[in-house]
């Protein structure tokens, strides 16, 4: 720190000593701060890759299990002396074992980069399809939003009872008759009298 009985000019140079040793601390905590941000994204990416590789794998080897039920279809239906419908069941089952096999065979990189390509490739197909996958996403959420309404809307006006039946229009909030003072139970129901 500079002294006050230093030369002014030793001050200053002392005190851009002293911003220069703050600019470069700034510095290599922003450089840290970056690094830590970097490593974490790599951990990231390395995640998502490793979950689409143990789920391509799974669905590859459902979708091969459904390949071999459908050969065992085309092979009864051959037994049945039904060849036509059997060829387009070993067609079928050809067709389902090759997606099969790509998937269970694929990385994560090499599926993301077949995406890359079909979306350059079929623009229009990418984008139909995002519009399907967006209108029911919002068909499902408005749905599930009016079911919510319905199920919280009943739950607040029995709790705001405190009766748990629904208020009549001739009762108030806490199920007290309308202009009532508050603590007034609610009238009884009249029976009727009988005649002797």
């Amino acid at each position: 720190m500079a002294d006050a009985s230093s030369p002014p000019g030793q001050r200053a140079a002392q005190g851009q000593g002293e911003s220069t040793e703050v600019r470069e601390k700034a510095q290599e905590v922003a450089g840290q701060a970056q690094e830590k941000a970097q490593e974490a994204a790599g951990q990231a990416q390395d995640m998502v890759r490793e979950q689409v590789d143990q789920r391509s794998t799974q669905a590859g080897e459902k979708i091969s299990g459904t390949a071999h039920d459908l050969r065992s279809v085309g092979e009864e239906l051959r037994n049945q002396g039904k060849d036509t419908p059997a060829k387009f069941a070993d067609r079928g089952a050809e067709q389902i074992e090759k997606v099969g096999s790509y998937l269970s065979e694929s990385d994560a990189d090499r599926l993301l980069s077949d995406v890359e390509d079909f979306g350059r490739r079929q623009p229009l197909v990418v984008l139909a399809g995002g519009l399907v996958v967006g209108m029911a996403a919002a068909r499902f959420l408005k749905a599930s939003s009016r079911s919510r309404y319905r199920s919280r809307s009943g739950s607040d006006a029995t709790r705001e009872l405190g009766t748990g039946r629904p208020p009549s229009p001739a009762t108030g909030v806490a199920g007290e008759p309308l202009g009532a003072p508050v603590g007034t139970p609610p009238p009884r129901p009249t029976e009727p009298v009988m005649g002797r």
